[in-house]
């Protein structure tokens, strides 16, 4: 099962194999939404909705997955194609992503739905108390330009680098008509969480603004 959860379409195409990774990763897809689901509807009785859901888009995004599946070494391990392996596929987010999602698949065939808790939930707390912060900085920004009659920030795309499986994204927090802070992360979204973070920062040490 192991094995088949490491096992990549181009390489089961290559080798003429009938089975690869995507009925495993379909799976722990739908295994890893209700585990993420049931742990923080019961770990916060009183988180609405929203906040829910959108703690939960963020554990299970492909960015997480990816992080989580490179501290477990999926990459090394995955079975790729040639042409997948030689264009740096073993650092590719979706395919780590889809690795790790298809593993979360066959230890739920293999054990059941403890099983798979038993793998996921350490994770789980990590991110989502991330992604927890990252929701406050941006409100708590907001709330606090509102509270002094400002308009709310606004974030600007000033760039991205690295490579194509693995860039990285460069974000200004702008306030009015100057740029507040600047961050970068691996996906925009990120990005925006940390300019926002240190927006906020830079305005408690400034004090309120006129």
């Amino acid at each position: 099962m192991l094995e088949q959860a490491l096992t990549h379409s181009s390489f089961a195409n290559e080798r003429g194999l009938e089975q690869d990774n995507e009925r495993l990763e379909f799976l722990g897809d739908s295994v890893l939404g209700l585990v993420v689901a049931d742990r923080l509807f019961r770990g916060d009785p009183s988180a609405p909705e929203g906040v829910l859901s959108r703690t939960r888009s963020h554990v299970v995004s492909a960015e997480a997955l990816a992080r989580r599946a490179r501290e477990l070494d999926l990459g090394p391990a995955l079975q790729l194609g040639h042409g997948e392996d030689q264009s740096g596929g073993r650092e590719k987010p979706s395919l780590l992503a889809d690795a790790l999602e298809a593993v979360i698949g066959a230890v739920f065939v293999d054990g059941g739905l403890q099983a798979a808790r038993d793998l996921v939930e350490p994770w789980i707390e990590a991110e989502a108390a991330e992604t927890m912060d990252a929701l406050d900085a941006k409100s708590d920004l907001q709330e606090s330009l509102q509270s002094q009659g400002l308009e709310p920030p606004f974030y600007r795309h000033v760039g991205r680098d690295g490579p194509d499986h693995d860039p990285v994204f460069h974000v200004e927090c702008w306030i009015g008509d100057r740029a507040v802070a600047a961050a970068s992360g691996h996906s925009k979204k990120e990005a925006e969480r940390k300019a926002a973070a240190r927006a906020l920062a830079e305005l408690e040490r400034a004090g309120p603004q006129r």
